[in-house]
């Protein structure tokens, strides 16, 4: 998520993109086929079993605890939201469950507004932020990630509809109100389209990732632009009706944020390394359909912007 150190979320900031979890599909008229009814996990997540050698890594009050806590913001499906049950369920939190389980700790999820998330790290709250956070150069100056995953700009629009990011002039495109896509991305695009003499694009901006979803299968508007991972699971779970437009672009690596200088970091990487080399990383990503965005090697603060 682009959230930000000014409240955005996605690409360069967290993407607030706010998918509902159960619906993905409270999307009025759409539905849930067989595969996608169901907005947990479509098979039962990897565990993961304790490393010593890294586990012995974690710093001693955090070990002695037992307990890593987590400070996270929902909904962000596909990435962190709640299934029917309230349970806190996601490709991040698969993940985390499995980082936890490497360095011989339980996981302990608390929500809290994404704004306050990096203060509370810096403050001792928690141990570590999991809410799709864009590792930034801006952020970076307050605390330390470790880059698990890569994520950019993906369009999504109706099947056949012809949309060509880099020619909309003149079209709807909906988004998640104040995410980088509605600030930045879209703004920039459609002061292109007027300094070339054409129309600009028509912003349509909605409280929540899921009503602009909507409004693109509804016929409200010509396309949609959010964070890939949040534009895949879209088109997924919207059951044939929306397709990709275009390729991702913009893509920064998200990443968790950690007490600058906290040796947890290193602790992190280690354990996200082997999960990597045990197939597990992958296995997890592959869960969630999200194997476009799998990186190969973590790393301390890989800011690229």
């Amino acid at each position: 998520m682009l959230g930000e150190i000014q409240d955005r979320r996605p690409r360069f900031w967290r993407i607030a993109a706010v998918f509902a979890a159960t619906g993905a599909l409270a999307l009025s008229g759409c539905s849930s086929s067989s595969d996608t009814s169901d907005p947990s996990s479509p098979t039962e997540a990897p565990q993961a079993e304790t490393v010593d050698a890294i586990a012995q890594t974690v710093p001693e009050d955090i070990r002695s605890a037992g307990t890593l806590i987590i400070g996270v913001n929902i909904p962000y499906a596909p990435n962190e939201f709640k299934d029917p049950d309230g349970k806190i369920v996601g490709f991040d939190v698969d993940l985390m469950n499995a980082i936890a389980g490497t360095l011989g700790l339980t996981p302990e999820y608390r929500e809290a507004d994404f704004a306050k998330i990096i203060p509370s790290i810096q403050g001792g709250t928690f141990d570590v932020g999991m809410s799709s956070f864009t590792d930034s150069k801006e952020r970076e100056e307050q605390v330390d990630f470790v880059t698990y995953f890569s994520a950019g700009t993906l369009w999504a629009q109706p099947v056949g509809g012809g949309i060509d990011p880099e020619n909309a002039c003149g079209k709807r495109v909906a988004v998640q109100a104040t995410t980088v896509q509605e600030t930045d991305e879209l703004p920039a695009r459609s002061q292109k389209c007027t300094d070339e003499g054409q129309p600009p694009i028509e912003i349509v901006p909605f409280d929540s990732q899921d009503a602009a979803t909507n409004a693109v299968v509804l016929g409200q508007a010509d396309a949609m632009s959010a964070d890939s991972p949040v534009t895949l699971y879209a088109i997924k779970q919207t059951n044939g009706k929306l397709e990709q437009a275009g390729e991702v672009f913009d893509s920064a690596p998200y990443g968790w944020p950690v007490e600058k200088g906290s040796p947890l970091a290193q602790s992190l990487l280690q354990a996200l390394e082997h999960l990597i080399e045990t197939g597990t990383y992958e296995e997890i990503a592959a869960n969630w359909g999200l194997e476009e965005g799998m990186i190969d090697k973590p790393v301390i603060n890989g800011a690229v912007s």
